[in-house]
């Protein structure tokens, strides 16, 4: 009973991931874009323990991975695609653009297309196993779910062109599946030598958190990019 019990837990996590997914698709939908944040916040977290408990507890099953990677279409595509879907619904569109305006909400689906082929180049790359190339799909959902969450009124104002928006998707959906090399934040020690750029990454993030607030996310993860690109450049 105790092996039935720890060879489930990771998958167990997994899904609670796939659920918290499930209620951000809903949320965001409804136009609740602080809840849809929190859920991909939640459903991230469940995606961060499911690993660790399955290197833990050695509790690898052959679904897993593939569990793993739906969970994480769903959480950090499908939840923010629904997201920018939303707000296109809601932005204001200039005089003319009445038959664009009904088209243009799909671009969003953009994102949860391109989450899905990073999700399987991520599966089959061993290029990735200590740093990763092309953006992380639960980075770029933070940054879509925490944007709009905290920007909410400025992306709906007639000072912001869907446009923008749109250019926005394609440049992030391009980002996920792009050969750019990206720094992971995990540690072997605690030396700056070894940890320069994750320790620069974290030391520039807690500024950015207070004076954004919630739009902080967003700007962190801007952060991320950047810094990998120099860093990159640099190599």
């Amino acid at each position: 009973m105790a092996n039935f019990i720890t060879r489930n837990i990771p998958n167990t996590l997994t899904c609670l991931n796939l659920f918290s997914g499930c209620i951000a698709s809903v949320m965001a939908l409804k136009g609740q874009y602080d809840y849809a944040l929190l859920f991909i916040i939640i459903g991230a977290v469940f995606d961060f323990f499911d690993g660790l408990a399955a290197r833990v507890l050695h509790a690898y099953s052959p679904i897993g991975k593939d569990l793993d990677s739906l969970a994480d279409d769903i959480s950090f595509g499908a939840a923010p695609a629904f997201i920018v879907f939303s707000l296109f619904k809601e932005m204001h569109y200039p005089a003319g653009w009445e038959g664009i305006s009904a088209v243009f909400p799909y671009i969003a689906f953009f994102i949860a297309v391109f989450s899905g082929l990073r999700l399987a180049k991520f599966n089959n790359d061993t290029r990735q196993t200590s740093s990763f190339i092309g953006l992380p799909v639960p980075a770029n959902a933070l940054f879509w779910a925490s944007l709009v969450a905290g920007s909410h009124s400025f992306l709906v104002s007639e000072h912001f062109h869907p446009l923008y928006l749109a250019l926005m998707v394609c440049l992030f959906s391009g980002l996920l599946v792009s050969e750019i090399p990206m720094f992971s934040l995990k540690f072997k020690n605690l030396s700056w030598k070894d940890n320069k750029v994750s320790f620069t990454f974290l030391l520039v993030c807690i500024p950015l958190l207070i004076f954004f607030k919630v739009s902080g996310f967003a700007a962190v993860i801007v952060w991320y990019i950047l810094l990998s690109l120099l860093a990159w450049r640099k190599r």
